[in-house]
């Protein structure tokens, strides 16, 4: 006892002894003319004083910062002028905290007086660490285009899916929501389209932790998911777990990812474990959504009067054959059948739950989340998402060893049905009879010989469709330090996706007249996936006094097996087997597939810092994927990039003192493609079904043409750019051209008829480039200790053309493209406007020659983005935090007229009429009525080619772009003295919507995906909730 007394007597001596020459770090420092006086030594806790001190942030006094004795309930908060008073003991520790600001642990060693600084959470531009994927690299110092959204972002939005929380935060990333209905897939581009193969070869790397998952939509039977383009493969993820998201844009910041890098890549960053004591996070949040806007349609009589011209125009007669809804229906009964179909509200409830903690060594996070969503058509539809992670890491006492470990999986359950009602919701007609009859049955609207007038849109909902999916995604990672210059690290990851869908089709749903025909059958797909990569890399760095060199090699090694098995059962003689395929009377494989890929590289980057001030990086891969035949399965990929920061040359500092920061980056890289189906380069056979064709042979048919010869598609990226800050950082901006060239295309080449196949593998010599412009400005407009307000743009100018493509007027693809224009562009028709005499509308014939075809289709349209961007704003005042954000979008797409309707004039039967949007009653109605650009009203198979060519024209077009109130949110967290009476850490109350307003010209549904009306348009989502941490 009396040797621990001595050493503990010598080190406080030596700490004295040290502290005299050098002040406590990070800002505490020791009044002037302050002494230690020996006496201190044998000071014990009980030997109390009052410390006064002064709390300020680089801005000045901060009041309300929380004061508190480590491991007592002992505390106080600073005034307005940021000045404490607290009675203390000699061997106490002092923590200070503040919400945005990192906490500060000091010792008092016998100090009367303690003036400390707190250093805010959002660090200034030049020291936030962005993650790069294999390394992490400071804002200042980076070469290469990385954007950011951090957790708190992610926070203000009630979004199930990650990719809603980047929409119009990031430049240079395109991100659309292509349907309401929950759990549909996100369309996302990094940089613009750089494939042929339209929505198969462009989509992104995602990797979750160091984990790479399959980007592409997964498939299903069902109709609301087939016309949405799947579901989203993040779904399983939980927004409220993730600490940040990356998105790598340009050569030098994707090429150490090679070929799979070639479309961009989407690095997420999960929450991980702090240190200290044990708390829980509680956040709670209920919303609801509707339908934003609805179509302007004919009332009933409105619907009508068309009706009826329609028939004196043509001079027929109606009957109940080709009017029932003019002889049979009530004609004074009207329907909203948007209200009636998609109207209803969807009710959403969130609940997340964590756990952290830890020691200095090891540190822990645990969380789950459940997320029950309704849907806005009638019924009891759904969706439901179950999330559970897991986090920790640790590092050994010597700090050589650290080991990572990160668990997330994810069930989601969707309960819908097997139809598109969209369409049945704007094309039926508005006098249409109710939906049910008096005992509670299907109404089919039946005249007097017993034939179903309408089409009952309750119908379809009978034939439900159950998805039923999981996945999880598991990492590993080693890290030893094996010298102080030398480090080996790895890690391992595994994936795991399992999927059920099963879509029953009842008998119940087709009218009672077609029922005879008809058996009840069930659509049954498994799809099972997994995927394991092991990536060990080696770091070394050597330092000179004004430079150092970074050397990072590495490999990777990827294999992925996925199965899918599709069965159809039919003949179900009840209701209640259907699904149970021993019940059925006959069953047929619809798909049995078995699917391998192998993937494998090595990379290495050397990064050369000179003065802090001049940045080189060079990287090197080669790839190898098992999707090419043998001799072209590898390639060598690679990139240079390099920074100067010219704010820190000698003569700028002394002419420029307003120019804190400024930096010119440029690189310049390669990367290749590999987003093909599997074994393209082998020929496929079946067996023939039934050999009784064949004399009883049997035997085998080809189904597809195998080509070994294909190869690498190649992407030569560059970009230059430069980074300024102004007054500190008070305002900041960056400005980017970039330019992607991609040649080499891999397509499915199309095949004449004659050769019995569509399409063969195959290289295109044809070359894609992508040009652009992103701005980003960013400005602290007004920074007080209680009082904060930020504003935050961003624009991109993107521009996509198809740049060469020999012989493409001899090609399968000249009816497809156009040497200098877009990919995403269609030939159409030259509208002519409305015939004086017969009233129907009428195109151009460019070449005289009496036949409309393709050589008449002289007009270009373009539907890509002509540019996009957002304006954000964050206002803060004490406890109160406002936060909003406007998306913006210019371009041109489909007019309403090129939506799901028949022609107008046309009723119920035959499938060419309904309902129709009001523009069309400004229609041609006599010879003398000259100034209309619709066509007159018709119920004659006369006006159905007019009327379709007049679709395929120009004058389908409109100019589609808007601005949006994207999301908006405000807060109110109380304040530390509340907090400590309740003994709460945090509580916070939550406001917050998304697509609040729309401002635009388009007449359809949503102006961001207008190419369609047949997909459920984004909600309107409106909510608040409540944040709880113990």
């Amino acid at each position: 006892m009396q040797n621990n007394l001595e050493y503990r007597g010598m080190l406080r001596l030596c700490l004295i002894f040290l502290f005299s020459f050098f002040p406590p770090p990070y800002f505490a420092h020791f009044p002037h003319g302050h002494c230690f006086k020996v006496s201190t030594i044998l000071f014990t806790q009980q030997d109390q004083h009052t410390l006064n001190g002064t709390v300020t942030d680089s801005y000045g006094p901060m009041p309300g910062v929380h004061v508190l004795i480590k491991g007592t309930q002992t505390g106080t908060f600073t005034d307005q002028d940021g000045q404490y008073s607290i009675l203390v003991g000699n061997t106490d520790t002092l923590v200070f905290s503040y919400l945005g600001y990192h906490p500060r642990e000091l010792p008092i060693l016998g100090r009367t007086t303690m003036d400390i600084e707190l250093r805010s959470e959002v660090t200034e531009l030049q020291e936030v660490e962005i993650n790069a994927g294999y390394y992490t690299v400071k804002e200042r110092e980076r070469t290469g285009s990385i954007s950011r959204v951090t957790a708190e972002e992610i926070a203000l939005q009630p979004v199930a899916n990650p990719l809603q929380a980047m929409q119009g935060r990031m430049t240079g990333v395109e991100i659309v929501q292509q349907s309401g209905v929950p759990g549909a897939s996100m369309q996302i581009k990094i940089r613009g389209q750089n494939t042929l193969r339209m929505g198969e070869g462009d989509y992104p790397l995602y990797i979750v932790d160091g984990v790479p998952i399959a980007s592409n939509p997964v498939g299903t039977y069902g109709q609301l998911f087939s016309s949405a383009v799947g579901i989203d493969p993040l779904n399983s993820l939980n927004p409220s777990n993730i600490k940040s998201i990356e998105v790598l844009k340009g050569p030098d910041a994707t090429s150490i990812y090679g070929s799979r890098g070639a479309n961009g890549v989407v690095l997420i960053t999960t929450k991980n474990g702090e240190s200290g004591k044990t708390s829980i996070t509680l956040n709670m949040s209920t919303h609801i959504g509707q339908v934003a806007n609805t179509l302007n349609l004919l009332n009933t009589q409105q619907y009508l009067e068309m009706r009826k011209e329609a028939f004196v125009n043509d001079g027929a007669t109606p009957t109940e054959t080709n009017a029932a809804d003019l002889l049979l229906w009530d004609q004074n009964r009207y329907t909203d059948w948007q209200e009636e179909l998609i109207g209803n509200t969807a009710n959403i409830t969130e609940i997340n739950t964590s756990m952290t903690g830890g020691s200095e060594r090891t540190r822990f996070l645990v969380g789950g989340g459940y997320r029950n969503e309704t849907t806005v058509f009638p019924g009891d539809f759904g969706y439901k998402k179950m999330m559970v992670n897991a986090r920790a890491d640790h590092n050994s006492k010597d700090n050589r060893l650290m080991v990572d470990m990160a668990i997330n999986y994810g069930f989601d359950a969707h309960t819908l049905f097997n139809s598109n009602i969209l369409e049945q919701a704007l094309r039926l007609e508005p006098n249409a009879p109710a939906l049910y009859l008096d005992n509670g049955e299907l109404n089919w609207g039946e005249d007097s010989l017993g034939n179903p007038t309408f089409k009952n849109p309750m119908a379809p909902l009978l034939n439900t469709n159950n998805i039923e999916s999981s996945k999880l995604i598991y990492n590993l990672g080693f890290r030893y330090k094996i010298t102080k210059e030398l480090f080996f690290k790895t890690h391992i990851g595994f994936t795991e996706f399992h999927q059920k869908e099963i879509v029953k089709q009842t008998n119940s749903s087709i009218n009672p007249q077609n029922r005879p025909f008809s058996k009840h059958n069930s659509r049954h797909l498994q799809h099972d996936s997994r995927s394991l990569i092991f990536e060990p890399q080696l770091g070394h760095t050597l330092k000179w006094p004004n430079a150092d060199l970074t050397t990072l090699v590495g490999a990777t090694v990827q294999y992925d097996s996925s199965e899918q098995l599709g069965i159809e059962g039919r003949g179900y003689i009840h209701e209640s087997l259907i699904g149970n395929l021993l019940s059925a009377e006959e069953m047929a494989i619809l798909l049995d597939t078995e699917n391998e890929y192998r993937y494998s590289g090595l990379y290495a980057r050397l990064g050369y810092r000179l003065k802090e001030r001049y940045f080189l990086n060079l990287t090197g891969r080669r790839d190898g994927s098992s999707r090419f035949g043998p001799g072209k399965r590898f390639a060598n990929f690679g990139a240079v990039g390099a920074a100067w920061i010219f704010s820190e040359e000698p003569f700028l500092q002394r002419n420029l003192s307003f120019l804190n920061f400024g930096k010119i980056r440029g690189s310049y890289g390669t990367t290749g493609n590999d987003q093909i189906p599997d074994y393209g380069y082998l020929a496929t056979y079946s067996n023939i079904v039934d050999p009784s064709n064949f004399r009883g042979n049997g035997g085998l048919y080809p189904t597809r043409l195998g080509n070994p010869s294909y190869q690498w598609e190649l992407n030569k990226k560059m970009e230059v750019a430069i980074d300024l800050g102004f007054f500190k950082d008070r305002l900041v901006s960056s400005v980017t051209w970039y330019r992607n060239r991609s040649s080499n295309q891999l397509v499915g080449y199309r095949l004449p008829t004659i050769t019995g196949f569509n399409t063969v593998q195959a290289n295109l010599p044809a070359k894609i480039q992508n040009t652009g412009w992103e701005i980003q400005v960013f400005s602290k407009n007004v920074v007080h200790t209680e009082f904060s307000w930020t504003t935050g743009i961003n624009l991109t100018i993107p521009k996509n053309k198809l740049i060469d493509f020999p012989n493409l007027e001899g090609s399968p693809y000249h009816n497809l493209y156009e040497i200098g224009e877009p990919l995403q562009i269609k030939k159409l028709y030259s509208f002519d406007g409305v015939d004086d005499v017969t009233g129907l509308y009428r195109i151009k014939d460019i070449n005289g020659d009496g036949v409309f075809n393709q050589e008449d289709k002289v007009v270009i349209s373009n539907s890509s983005r002509r540019y996009y961007g957002g304006f954000q704003n964050s206002i803060g005042y004490k406890g109160l935090q406002l936060d909003f954000l406007l998306e913006f979008v210019g371009q041109r797409g489909n007019s309403v007229l090129n939506g799901p309707f028949g022609v107008p004039g046309f009723g119920p039967n035959g499938g060419y009429g309904g309902n129709q949007p009001s523009i069309i009653q400004n229609r041609w109605k006599s010879p003398q009525d000259n100034g209309s650009d619709i066509q007159r009203y018709s119920q004659s198979f006369s006006a159905l080619v007019p009327y379709y060519n007049m679709r395929s024209s120009d004058a389908a077009l409109t100019n589609t772009s808007f601005a949006r109130l994207k999301n908006i949110s405000l807060n109110y967290r109380f304040s530390n003295a509340i907090l400590e009476r309740i003994h709460l850490e945090d509580c916070t109350f939550f406001v917050n919507a998304q697509n609040i307003f729309t401002w635009t010209g388009y007449n359809g549904f949503d102006p961001q995906f207008p190419s369609s009306l047949q997909n459920i348009p984004a909600l309107r989502v409106i909510g608040g909730g409540v944040k709880l941490k113990f």
